[in-house]
């Protein structure tokens, strides 16, 4: 159940950021619907195909396509410091972040990984490719890593993992569902008491 504040706080303002399924979005979007002081305002997405886009019309939820001159430019980068966001999730995003961006939004860009880092992050590593090498390394054990972003891929401050088991007979799309479940339990909660710590810092 979504923690609720006893005080009058100024509303905390999420920019969702992904390219494909949106289902780490939608769950984040569903989790704050109750929550108050904090919003999901905008989503922004490279992809103008990307299942997200249909997913976030019952929210009522904004949702920006953009391209990779808008991203590299600096173009998107003011559009988004007008919006004067509290935080910035990476939900499924897998453009690099460019240099530009982290200094702007220094500890207020957050990603999501679907492996324990630093094992199985950098360029490439996503989604079942993840879960492919985890399985042919013969892991006992996976998880997801939430991070602060810097500029290298995967390789920022680590603020929060959680481990799930692997058995012998797990095959890729288990393992995958297992740190699914683990993404969906847990990325919302992380999300809130970075917003709760800003508050209590502000």
């Amino acid at each position: 159940m979504p923690l609720q504040y006893s005080k009058v706080f100024m509303k905390k303002r999420i920019i969702l950021f992904a390219s494909g399924n949106g289902s780490n979005a939608v769950n984040i979007c569903q989790y704050f619907e109750h929550v108050q002081n904090i919003d999901v305002t905008e989503v922004y997405t490279n992809n103008s195909k990307a299942r997200v886009i249909n997913k976030l019309t019952f929210f009522g939820i904004k949702t920006n396509v953009f391209n990779k001159v808008a991203f590299t430019d600096g173009e998107l980068l003011s559009e988004i410091k007008s919006k004067k966001p509290s935080l910035i999730v990476l939900a499924g995003f897998l453009w690099k972040i460019g240099s530009d961006w982290v200094k702007e939004f220094s500890n207020k860009i957050i990603n999501i990984h679907p492996a324990l880092l630093p094992k199985y992050g950098g360029k490439g590593m996503y989604g079942t490719h993840v879960h492919k090498a985890v399985k042919e390394n013969h892991e006992t054990e996976t998880g997801i890593t939430i991070h602060y972003v810097n500029e290298a891929y995967d390789e920022g401050e680590v603020i929060f993992q959680a481990k799930v088991t692997i058995e012998n007979e797990d095959s890729i799309e288990i393992i995958a569902s297992k740190v699914h479940k683990l993404e969906q339990a847990n990325f919302p909660k992380v999300i809130q008491n970075l917003l709760i710590k800003d508050y209590s810092e502000s």
